[in-house]
């Protein structure tokens, strides 16, 4: 019972990994981080909508919905150059806002924002992750296939089929895990001047701890993959900062003074 367990919520989690980490790298490459949350979150609002209005039936369809108007929004946005970040930033804003009024309406409204923000995937059945796997694969192709376009044919088909991935993963994992997942290992990697492959297996790696961990100490399987995704890409963000010619210890000097001078007045 225990190995099926461990079993399926590890092979999820390296799916999950693997294909985030390719548009986690897209995402931070672009300069548009904001874009992994909110289209994320625009899932979960369509996630909501099933389980307020149909009764938790035609999740994906609803989700994969709600994703898509995001990606079109964030697609769009990026016409607008330097305020392109602005309007992914209200793009989340509004896809949080309408998840927790939507969830207003159900009895069990907090329970299902807590679900939505960071699932416990260690029940995962083998079944989906298998259907999950099948899906990713699909996506993985379309991605090889879809990689000569150009201009906003480019972008419209790169965000549509990450909406098509936040659909399913958002609804397995979560807005909060799928985010760290697209983000830590993504920006370890560009920072490390290392490929998509390290960046599998260094996700991965955390990911497994996080699941180690949180069944021995009985912690929130999501929230604990979360905590060492973002724990490890910040380790590593400052070191390589401390690493910069001491431009670090130039900024923590310069801190300090500062906080200092504000404590003495």
């Amino acid at each position: 019972m225990i190995f099926d367990i461990l079993l399926s919520s590890s092979l999820l989690l390296l799916m999950l990994t693997g294909i985030h980490t390719y548009f986690g790298r897209e995402i931070v490459k672009r300069g548009i981080i904001f874009a992994d949350i909110a289209v994320a979150q625009f899932s979960g609002v369509g996630i909501a909508v099933s389980l307020v209005l149909f009764h938790g039936e035609y999740v994906y369809p609803t989700s994969l919905t709600f994703g898509l108007i995001a990606s079109l929004l964030i697609a769009l946005s990026q016409r607008l150059d330097k305020y392109s970040e602005a309007v992914i930033g209200l793009v989340y804003a509004l896809g949080f806002s309408s998840t927790v009024l939507i969830l207003s309406f159900s009895s069990h409204g907090m329970e299902e924002l807590k679900k939505l923000t960071a699932s416990d995937v260690l029940f995962v059945r083998l079944e989906e992750v298998f259907w999950t796997g099948l899906l990713y694969f699909f996506i993985a192709l379309l991605l090889y296939y879809t990689r000569r376009l150009r201009g906003l044919f480019r972008e419209l088909s790169f965000f549509v089929l990450f909406s098509v991935t936040l659909a399913s993963s958002v609804r397995l994992a979560g807005v909060l895990v799928v985010f760290s997942l697209l983000v830590a290992p993504a920006l370890v990697s560009v920072l490390l001047k290392k490929g998509l492959l390290f960046a599998w297996l260094w996700g991965s790696f955390w990911s497994l701890v996080a699941i180690g961990v949180s069944f021995q100490l009985d912690f929130p399987t999501g929230y604990t993959i979360v905590f060492f995704q973002a724990l490890s890409g910040l380790f590593v963000s400052f070191m390589t900062l401390a690493r910069s010619k001491g431009s670090f210890s130039t900024f923590a000097i310069s801190s300090l003074l500062v906080v200092c001078s504000n404590l003495w007045k």
